[in-house]
């Protein structure tokens, strides 16, 4: 029996009435009528020499054969289908695909991608607001900007962004109502519980020990999203303890204030992921240039603050 591969049209009619176990589903499917369908599978029985279906009267089944090629097509057809999309991603230079945390992508990127767009109109830019662990080939994204600590990410260009830090930030009103630490302990304090997992925390009564001071609130409001939390801080809803990619552009502008000049960073930070090889498409490049610009606007604000690190606040 020869080893050489059956035409590849008769091989994908075959993988698609297994997946369906439907002759007149497949047939839909590719395109093509009931009869040139089993046309396709029954020449490819001939090339095998033996059945891959049992043809009932209103069904379907697969041999012993069919059931041991079925696996194997439907991932030479899947690994073959996501070479053919990456390789023509490759080939675009216009279109960038983004995915983003809901937080960063409201309050990082949102308010900046007019300036984007006007550096580069050459650009399309699409947006995908998601946390969930994703595959670059498997969902069509050219970037992905993810939050957490450094991990070896085999196959992929790794850009560590700015140094990641916390420091209670509130309305220019609200500080005139709290303006020392004694006065913020009786202060509606806000709690972002989306960094909840830092390990050392960064958490008010981490931040409170950075002062000097002993106290651990534990009562407020909390938000599982910290966009959310930043949005009631802007409210005048209380104080929150504001991380630096969400919340400087809103002290720069002076929509919140940091009046206690005091920092607690943590080793977690925000990345800028693309697969190897990537980076220097030109829109990517064009893209990560465009942050590294951006968060140089603003270190100014940075400059501004005593950092003091979480592992050194550990009891």
């Amino acid at each position: 029996m020869s080893d050489r591969l059956p035409p590849l049209t008769a091989l994908r009619a075959f993988e698609a009435a297994a997946r369906h176990m439907s002759f007149a589903k497949a047939a839909e499917e590719l395109h093509v009528t009931p009869a040139a369908l089993s046309f396709q599978i029954k020449s490819l029985e001939e090339h095998l020499g033996t059945p891959l279906f049992v043809r009932l009267n209103r069904a379907v089944d697969l041999t012993e054969a069919g059931r041991t090629l079925a696996p194997g097509a439907s991932e030479g057809f899947h690994t073959l289908s996501a070479a053919w999309r990456q390789t023509r991603r490759m080939l675009d230079t216009q279109t960038l695909t983004v995915t983003a945390g809901p937080a960063f992508t409201a309050k990082w990127l949102a308010p900046r991608l007019y300036e984007f767009a006007q550096a580069h109109p050459e650009v399309e830019l699409r947006f995908s607001a998601s946390l969930r662990i994703m595959d670059f080939a498997r969902d069509a994204v050219d970037v992905a900007i993810r939050f957490g600590y450094e991990t070896e990410d085999a196959g992929l260009y790794s850009l560590a962004l700015a140094k990641e830090w916390v420091t209670p930030v509130m309305t220019p009103e609200m500080a005139q109502r709290y303006p020392d630490l004694d006065s913020l302990k009786r202060a509606p304090l806000i709690f972002d519980d989306s960094i909840a997992f830092l390990d050392p925390p960064c958490d008010w009564r981490a931040w409170f020990r950075a002062m000097g001071d002993s106290f651990e609130p534990v009562h407020g409001p909390r938000f599982s999203q910290a966009d959310h939390a930043v949005d009631a801080a802007l409210a005048g809803v209380g104080v929150v303890l504001g991380r630096r990619a969400l919340v400087v552009k809103e002290i720069a502008e002076g929509r919140l204030v940091a009046p206690f000049g005091v920092a607690v960073t943590t080793d977690a930070h925000f990345r800028f992921l693309c697969p190897e090889g990537c980076e220097t498409r030109p829109q990517v490049a064009a893209f990560r240039d465009w942050i590294l610009a951006e968060i140089e606007k603003t270190t100014q604000v940075s400059a501004a603050l005593r950092k003091v690190p979480a592992a050194e606040l550990v009891a």
